[in-house]
């Protein structure tokens, strides 16, 4: 990476992340949005960063090849936490692409989503509150709301045993988790990880596909377009990432909405509101503990700084979701808001392919949560709910409620 102005040298920068925790956006980022919409911090890498709070200047580096990303997985590339243990990590939907593979992914992501009807959706979402009524006030409506449907979502769509789910999101959760363990903890872990989807895989009946990875499986054994570490590799970052983003917004989300009684009663009432409400706890949930990075390619002018070739990007679409520039009054919840232009799934050819999956079953389960528990409420207060720690997908460590 460039070296930084010596301007920026004479102090510490400040270290990015400022904060993992789900129930409001980190001060630092609204004041950074404010005064420096592209401010050089330090990262947990050691290195250093410049990170993006503006929102027309996130869309710029969105749209712009000058700021790649496939690159980040070479080995000699900066980042912001972790090594990248493979390219394909990173870069999962390019190789996919390149290996013929892609198409089934996004038909099983679309809008359709064939392997999760949303009538079966509601009925697993009520099986979960029902397990956590059954336990008794109060109850965790992380554990049986949020990380209960992510769990079977996940697992259905690609075909894995719901029984290994608690062995699954164990890995889950330390894979995506910053600082605390070692280089060597993490590559250990994610070896557990991928051996047991490489297994999964192997042990398919071909033709008979159980969901998403045997498919793809399938597939791959006519094509030969990946080995078979890349394909365990990719297979293991659908289920991370789709169940630990998805469990993730799920519970922050309903921490925002427990906090909105009126907002509740009003979509309880009107049902068909439900969509624009998810839209607006997409745009203001604080969900991302990293940021999106990038990779400069060549000398560039953003904003008011030159960005150099070799620089790292950080784009925080948390703070970008509350810009003023872009939304009216951007720290009050308004479901009606319309439009409603965030960038929580990112923006133009880079956009999140889970975002069909995260927008349909998170309206479903919802609509299920309203009307099943209509007097639910959090147990204690919103400053007293306690957050994991360091974590790149920002997750409540237990969400107390009562009904």
């Amino acid at each position: 990476m460039t070296a930084p102005d010596v301007h920026a040298s004479e102090e510490a920068l400040p270290h990015y992340p400022f904060s993992t925790r789900g129930d409001r956006l980190a001060p630092e980022l609204g004041d950074l949005r404010g005064r420096c919409p592209v401010a050089r911090v330090s990262t947990n890498s050691g290195g250093e960063a410049w990170l993006v709070t503006g929102y027309e200047l996130t869309q710029q580096v969105l749209r712009e090849r000058k700021f790649a990303r496939s690159v980040l997985g070479d080995p000699d590339s900066p980042g912001q936490d972790a090594p990248i243990l493979a390219p394909e990590l990173l870069d999962a939907m390019n190789h996919l692409q390149g290996a013929g593979l892609r198409d089934e992914v996004l038909k099983a992501l679309g809008r359709n989503q064939p392997d999760l009807p949303s009538d079966w959706v509601a009925e697993v979402t009520r099986e979960g509150l029902d397990a956590m009524v059954r336990e008794g006030n109060p109850g965790d409506l992380q554990r049986h709301f949020a990380e209960w449907v992510a769990a079977q979502c996940m697992c259905r769509l690609l075909g894995l045993p719901f029984e290994d789910r608690e062995w699954l999101a164990v890995r889950a959760d330390l894979d995506l988790t910053m600082v605390t363990p070692t280089n060597e903890e993490l590559a250990r872990n994610w070896e557990e990880i991928r051996v047991y989807v490489h297994e999964h895989m192997a042990a398919r009946r071909p033709g008979e596909p159980r969901g998403l990875l045997d498919r793809l499986a399938d597939l791959n054994d006519i094509q030969h377009g990946l080995t078979d570490e890349q394909l365990s590799n990719i297979g293991s970052v659908l289920f991370v990432s789709g169940y630990e983003d998805f469990a993730g917004f799920l519970g922050v989300a309903a921490f925002n909405l427990l906090q909105r009684p009126e907002v509740m009663s009003s979509v309880r009432a009107r049902p068909e509101t439900m969509p624009g409400c998810v839209e607006e706890l997409l745009r203001c949930s604080v969900v991302l503990g990293n940021a999106i990075p990038r990779f400069v390619t060549e000398d560039k002018k953003l904003g008011t700084e030159a960005v150099k070739e070799g620089d790292l990007i950080l784009l925080s679409l948390d703070a970008v979701n509350y810009d003023p520039a872009a939304f009216t009054d951007p720290e009050a919840f308004d479901p009606t808001r319309s439009p409603n232009p965030h960038m929580r799934f990112g923006y133009g050819r880079h956009h999140c392919p889970g975002a069909h999956l995260v927008r349909s079953h998170s309206d479903t389960a919802f609509r299920v949560l309203l009307d099943h528990l209509p007097d639910i409420r959090l147990a204690v207060p919103a400053d007293e709910v306690p957050w994991h720690p360091n974590r790149m997908a920002i997750m409540a460590a237990c969400i107390p409620v009562t009904w």
